[in-house]
């Protein structure tokens, strides 16, 4: 593969996990402490003041004022080995960073059917920062930054509707605010072009629509879709030492020297995701649940990106390296969640779900990195007087995953090697009604 092709195949890469909210690799799909506890198996459940994110009919049970707010800090552990031989070219660890991400949602009960509300969460904020130096000698000996910082925030105001007592039905506009920041070189073994950074962001709208029917007290079924969102991204992209390659022709008798930086767009679709859970009560004090998430990742093809620079135009149309194919497939997921609460102030909560990675070896990179995870979530809560607080704990722990060139070293579109990664997630809660 072409050097600026790989370049920005990676700042692409990274553009997506800004706003995969049904993702995985460094994107978590868990949002509340208690929800994440049980494994985010919450879908026929949306009880509390994360349901604007899992299930929006949820909102509808609300029958007092109701805020929350949740806070977690994502710690990444990666690990990366490239060897040929006998001899290691990369033996590099993630650098020691914390994460944060959050939600806070108020809800107000209009009337007897009808609940308003609305949410600010930020289904990511995560990122890898590697040390420049164990890359050198893939970076004719330079110490790059190799980094990758990604967020999304979303505004989310919806409501809920009662449609009777077994019936609800809700909806919410996501307006979606991303933004990241990436650093990496530019160039290969034999041709050094310098530091690389790509600066986006961009806004998409979005709705959720879901429905809770709650067949008995002891039982109820729930359905949520998030649909297909388009964001626009707009910023600059910079590679340091790319006037290197010459002068470009201005006018008959003089030229120009080729831009170090232009400015970039590029527009992205995230999928359709979809969720149908079951909550059941088999104990007065004992909840189990059980969800099916969707996301339809296969419709992620090719992403073009559009340079305002003409001669950054012509350098890329020449190689397709405006174009990216990331043969991502559709996954699925099955999580198990379960409470049990002790009198009614003190509640204990566990889950589990299998998260595969909807990305093939030819795209794997150290700032794109993908992973089938073992998910394991525990958790408890404490309720007095309107006022509860939950702790969450999540650990991810990816399955190792080594990369061969594909298909062969000329045109892969990956970084080859061995990868692994474990997550670790500590979270809070605090919910308050009146």
């Amino acid at each position: 593969m072409t050097t600026i092709k790989k370049i920005f195949l990676t700042g692409l890469c990274l553009v997506l996990i800004t706003v995969m909210v049904g993702a995985n690799g460094l994107n978590l799909n868990s949002l509340g402490s208690r929800a994440l506890a049980m494994g985010g198996a919450f879908v026929g459940l949306a009880d509390d003041f994360s349901a604007a994110f899992w299930n929006p009919a949820g909102m509808a049970q609300f029958t007092k004022k109701t805020f929350g707010i949740y806070g977690a800090d994502l710690i990444p552990s990666m690990t990366y080995n490239l060897s040929m031989g006998p001899l290691t070219l990369v033996n590099a660890e993630t650098e020691n960073k914390n994460y944060l991400a959050g939600m806070a949602a108020y809800y107000h009960p209009v009337n007897d059917f009808l609940v308003a509300g609305v949410s600010l969460y930020m289904p990511s904020g995560l990122g890898a920062n590697w040390t420049g130096s164990d890359f050198s000698l893939l970076t004719a000996g330079q110490a790059y930054k190799w980094e990758s910082k990604v967020g999304m925030v979303t505004v989310a105001p919806g409501f809920g509707i009662k449609v009777n007592d077994k019936l609800k039905i809700g909806a919410t506009l996501n307006i979606n605010y991303a933004v990241f920041d990436l650093f990496t070189h530019a160039g290969d073994e034999l041709f050094d072009m310098g530091q690389q950074s790509i600066n986006l962001t961009g806004w998409g709208f979005g709705a959720t629509i879901g429905a809770l029917y709650k067949a008995t007290d002891r039982f109820s079924v729930g359905a949520s879709l998030r649909l297909p969102t388009k964001v626009k991204f707009s910023g600059t992209t910079e590679i340091q030492n790319l006037s290197l390659l010459g002068q470009v022709p201005t006018s008959p008798l003089f030229g120009a020297q080729i831009s170090n930086t232009t400015d970039t767009e590029a527009t992205v679709t995230w999928p359709f995701w979809m969720g149908i859970g079951l909550a059941f009560k088999p104990l007065d004090n004992l909840t189990l649940t059980a969800d099916f998430h969707y996301t339809d990742w296969k419709s992620i093809d090719v992403i073009d990106l559009d340079f305002t620079d003409q001669y950054w135009r012509l350098i890329t149309a020449q190689n397709e390296s405006d174009k990216f194919s990331f043969l991502w497939q559709s996954v699925s997921q099955i999580r198990f969640g379960g409470e049990y609460v002790f009198g009614k102030n003190i509640a204990v909560r566990a889950g589990y779900y299998w998260d595969p990675s909807p990305a093939p070896d030819k795209t794997m990179n150290v700032l794109l990195p993908s992973f089938d995870f073992n998910v394991f979530t525990f958790g408890f809560g404490y309720t007095t007087a309107g006022l509860t607080i939950d702790v969450g704990f999540e650990c991810l722990m990816g399955k190792d995953r080594d990369v061969d060139p594909y298909p062969t070293f000329i045109d892969a579109e990956n970084m080859s090697g061995l990868y692994t990664m474990k997550i670790f997630v500590p979270t809070i809660s605090v919910n308050y009604g009146w």
